[in-house]
């Protein structure tokens, strides 16, 4: 008979629940950007830009927890798109920066309710309890 251990059982690991968790928030985004032909990790890229309007690769990864090897063909899509443009840095040609163009822009007004209509879609949280939840999990991002 195979021996038993505790930690490797999935009921005690912390990092499944976060998983699952995850997961169940991307897939609630899926009705609301599926019709925008995005995806959550190009709206994430587009809440940065939104804000920022010009930011280099690196910073963008960085910002995101992405690598250049998720980034670089979302970003050539965008790009393809007419969402962004990326152009190298005039003074470190190894740096691509990324701009969103008014396209990328026209984007925001279509995208502004989506946080509403999630929030609407209700959260088995209290209102504190998301506050903690959501500064736990910085504190876990940070670490």
């Amino acid at each position: 008979m195979a021996q038993e251990y505790e930690q490797l059982k999935l009921k005690n690991q912390l990092c499944f629940p976060m998983y699952a968790c995850a997961r169940k928030i991307v897939n609630a985004y899926g009705p609301y950007l599926k019709p925008l032909g995005l995806t959550y990790t190009q709206y994430i890229v587009f809440m940065v830009l939104w804000e920022k309007e010009s930011v280099n690769v690196g910073q963008l990864g960085e910002t995101l927890d992405l690598d250049a090897g998720t980034l670089t063909p979302l970003l050539k899509r965008l790009e393809k798109e007419g969402y962004v443009t990326r152009r190298r840095s005039e003074e470190d040609e190894r740096i691509t920066i990324v701009t969103i163009t008014d396209k990328g822009n026209a984007l925001k007004e279509k995208c502004k309710d989506i946080p509403l209509k999630l929030a609407e879609a209700g959260s088995p949280l209290t209102e504190k309890e998301g506050r903690e939840l959501y500064r736990l999990l910085h504190k876990f991002m940070d670490d």
